[in-house]
């Protein structure tokens, strides 16, 4: 095999890795949001039991690993409810996984940076005669978003590597294709360019992050 077919062989595999990066951020960032809100949710019986249905959603998420959730959301329906499942259910599998894992992740970072913001704010909103819903999106939100931007930016940055966890469903992202043609070649080379195309797209959203970090930072 020439360097140009397995260089090719390889950038496609990244194409489909970039594709559940994307995917998995598209649905896990604001899913995040619904399952923080669900754990902070305390008021009367009802309150009580959604906050506890969703602190027991994220410890199950982030106690378990990662490639044995995407084997249950895989191999579920089908021992489950008997459903048949091939091809066309490994990638939406991958994503339904991805997604449920990082948004459990995402929800304590959004807790961590909503509770952190001093309750003289919320009364000082009140007094000025916000709502409860304006003063969350016009006051708290922003400030939430900067103030959690650096811990979003690591679990991104690890999401580029987790993606090599597809391949726990036989789905030939880049990090398969390369452990395909080192098995098949005796060749490492696709190893080195593997991790090359992993740096420069970490590298990538490192800078995207850091300038989107910059730019909210409007009082520095």
């Amino acid at each position: 095999m020439s360097f140009s077919v397995m260089l090719a062989q390889l950038a496609d595999g990244m194409v489909r890795t970039v594709g559940i990066f994307f995917l998995t951020l598209l649905f896990s960032l604001p899913l995040g949001f619904l399952v923080c809100f669900g754990r902070m949710a305390k008021k009367g019986a009802v309150g009580n039991l959604v906050g506890i249905l969703f602190r027991a959603y994220i410890s199950v998420m982030r106690g378990t690993p990662l490639m044995l959730q995407l084997m249950v959301v895989y191999f579920g329906p089908y021992f489950l409810f008997g459903m048949s499942i091939g091809n066309k259910w490994r990638f939406p599998a991958i994503i339904i996984g991805f997604s449920l894992n990082y948004a459990a992740y995402f929800a304590e970072i959004y807790r961590s940076g909503i509770e952190s913001m001093p309750i003289g704010q919320y009364e000082a909103a009140k007094l000025l005669g916000y709502s409860r819903t304006q003063t969350f999106f016009k006051i708290i939100l922003p400030q939430v978003i900067k103030r959690i931007l650096p811990a979003v930016t690591n679990e991104v940055i690890t999401l580029v590597k987790d993606t090599s966890l597809a391949y726990a469903l036989a789905y030939a992202e880049m990090f398969t294709i390369a452990k395909q043609i080192v098995a098949s070649k005796s060749d490492f080379t696709p190893f080195i360019i593997a991790a090359v195309f992993y740096y420069i797209f970490n590298l990538i959203v490192a800078v995207a992050m850091e300038f989107i970090e910059k730019k909210l930072n409007y009082y520095h």
